[in-house]
């Protein structure tokens, strides 16, 4: 298909459901098959993070609260994060990385510098600059 500057949300939306095929099939090479990309971002989260609330990583991963229950309670049940009472308000619950977690993370960064090096091919260090610039103005049109 021929993409010109009518298409480039048709374009952008395509390369993003072919880095998520991407890992999606590296993780299915990899045994690991009832994950998704979505799974590997909420455990980059938390690495990053000591302990998120589902509301937060709802926000971070642009998706509803729902949605990130569903994904969240996978991961309890994978035992690669848990689940742990706010000492302050005990209507709140934290979501924490475990050592399992970690662990998991460790393969999911590989794959993600692998996605990386996929997407950036034949790219020169100014071009991979000039297109994070262009995609950031294009977000900040819609913020």
């Amino acid at each position: 298909m021929e993409y010109d500057i009518s298409s480039t949300i048709t374009l952008v939306s395509h390369v993003h459901s072919a880095a998520a095929d991407f890992l999606n099939s590296k993780l299915i090479q990899l045994g690991m098959p009832e994950f998704v990309s979505s799974h590997g971002f909420i455990l980059f989260l938390l690495s990053k993070k000591d302990k998120m609330t589902m509301s937060e990583i709802a926000t971070e991963i642009n998706r509803d609260k729902s949605t990130t229950t569903v994904l969240v309670r996978k991961l309890l049940k994978a035992g690669l994060v848990m689940s742990k009472t706010s000492e302050k308000d005990s209507r709140s619950k934290y979501i924490i990385l475990t050592d399992k977690g970690r662990e998991y993370n460790t393969v999911t960064s590989r794959l993600s510098a692998e996605l990386i090096n996929t997407f950036y091919e034949g790219f020169s260090d100014a071009e991979k600059q000039q297109l994070c610039q262009l995609l950031t103005r294009v977000l900040h049109n819609f913020t």
